[in-house]
């Protein structure tokens, strides 16, 4: 009986997951604090003996893993025009499964490539010009990436008639840089696989080693992968579906950590009406964003940022101090609720998370008048006629209140013109599985997505049942 151990190395905890492929079923889950600061190996090992004591197992066939341990995968992006070759550049970061610390567009000064440097910055992705295009500004920028001697990982993935001069630049400033296909090779047009293929490799060979998570490398089967880049796998092919097992079809995935906010959508995202035009960019069938300034602990005072002070003061007269939650949550982050009370103050926050993550995430419309009546342009995807909204991290797992705070994902009339879900059925990864199913899917999609559709439950208040 093939069995499989999936394994997510998170910031906070390592989450194992143990598969029997003949059942095509989980047979047990164990998690336990990551070691980051240590040794990961120790986290790891505690998690593998709970496990181990669960099912009785000691021995797998193969063994998988994703890491977001030490912040994740860190990038910068740079690129020509902010509404274009950078757009295109933050999506490819993103698609990886990378957070987007850093973004500069047109010429970046000597301060902006120190900048790099000082950031903790594991890749730099730059980009710029269509095929034929602007050369000028992508040598520039390369080589100030050289003379400030950045030593992370650059990719190229710029005007393509500029590679043989991008690739003297890299051997005359001895950056460590690779060359991929451009991410817009024409006007509006995206090419983000390479690029993201290109990012995974060097994620795979070279990050993991930096944070010490090449501790456990032994016990892999193959390289580790980003974890949202696995949590985008997954939610494609939840979506899709694989062969004669039916995906649930549009759907939107969201993960709360304490740290960030992922958004995750699966659907193509096009006008539901004759009257709109699409603007902007395409948008990628499988889109992820991330609120670095949305989370339950590291980042919670960046939820206050967003309010304003009126909403702020409306929330202190129903009896929530936001700003004095919100700094104590930040100073105790392994802090977990004590009583209901504790639980309400989280579901609030959450309920900010979603909301605000959504706001940035879906399209949005703008109203013009024509001779021919009322036009609209919608910049982003229209999520309108999403199926299923899928909730998953620590608080939307161990809250009460997870059915309402998934709902706040849903249209708002205070927010006419944000596309988002009309109506949708609310899904919970409450055993932390999406990551794994990603791992799992790339060797073994049919199992991986029909353990999905029966342990994903759906929530109507406290009510569960499976997705199936």
């Amino acid at each position: 009986m093939p069995k499989y151990l999936l394994v997510d190395i998170g910031s906070t905890y390592t989450k194992l997951t143990a598969v029997d492929l003949d059942r095509g079923d989980v047979i047990g889950t164990a998690r336990h604090y990551t070691t980051v600061q240590t040794d990961v190996r120790i986290g790891f090992d505690k998690a593998f003996a709970l496990l181990a004591e669960k099912t009785g197992i000691t021995e797998y066939d193969k063994v998988l893993a994703s890491s977001s341990a030490g912040g994740g995968l860190k990038m910068a992006a740079i690129g020509l025009v902010e509404e274009l070759t950078v757009e295109a550049a933050k999506r490819v970061c993103l698609g990886a499964g990378g957070k987007v610390d850093q973004v500069f567009s047109h010429h970046i000064t000597h301060a902006d490539a120190e900048s790099i440097n000082d950031g903790a910055i594991d890749i730099v992705l730059l980009a710029g010009g269509i095929d034929g295009g602007n050369e000028e500004c992508v040598l520039h920028n390369a080589r100030m990436l050289g003379e400030a001697g950045v030593k992370v990982p650059v990719v190229y993935a710029g005007n393509r008639v500029c590679q043989d001069q991008i690739r003297e630049i890299f051997a005359r400033y001895g950056i460590r840089g690779s060359i991929c296909e451009n991410v817009m090779p024409r006007l509006n047009v995206l090419n983000i696989e390479p690029a993201r293929k290109v990012i995974k490799s060097i994620f795979m060979n070279n990050i993991t080693a930096a944070k010490g998570i090449k501790k456990i490398e032994s016990e892999l089967s193959e390289g580790i992968i980003p974890t949202p880049y696995a949590v985008l796998q997954a939610a494609e092919l939840l979506s899709r579906g694989y062969l004669d097992e039916a995906g649930l079809g549009d759907i939107v995935l969201i993960d709360i950590g304490g740290a960030t906010t992922d958004f995750y959508s699966v659907c193509d995202g096009m006008p539901k009406r004759p009257n709109v035009f699409i603007h902007g960019l395409a948008e990628p069938f499988a889109k992820r964003t991330v609120e670095g300034d949305l989370g339950m602990r590291y980042s919670v005072t960046g939820i206050i940022k967003n309010l304003t002070p009126e909403q702020i003061e409306r929330y202190r007269e129903a009896g929530f101090d936001l700003p004095r939650e919100a700094e104590y949550r930040r100073a105790h982050t392994g802090f977990l609720p004590n009583d209901d009370r504790d639980e309400l103050v989280d579901s609030v926050f959450a309920k900010l998370c979603v909301d605000i993550a959504t706001s940035r995430h879906v399209g949005t419309l703008t109203e013009h008048y024509t001779p021919l009546g009322v036009m609209y342009y919608q910049t982003g995807k229209d999520l309108t006629d999403v199926k299923y909204i899928i909730g998953t991290g620590g608080v939307i797992i161990y809250d009460r209140h997870a059915h309402d705070i998934l709902k706040t994902a849903l249209y708002a009339p205070q927010k006419p013109t944000e596309l988002r879900p009309r109506q949708a059925d609310f899904l919970l990864d409450g055993d932390y599985l999406t990551a794994a199913m990603g791992l799992l899917g790339k060797h073994h999609p049919e199992v991986a997505l029909r353990i999905m559709k029966n342990r994903f439950k759906k929530i109507t208040g406290n009510e569960y049942e499976s997705a199936q």
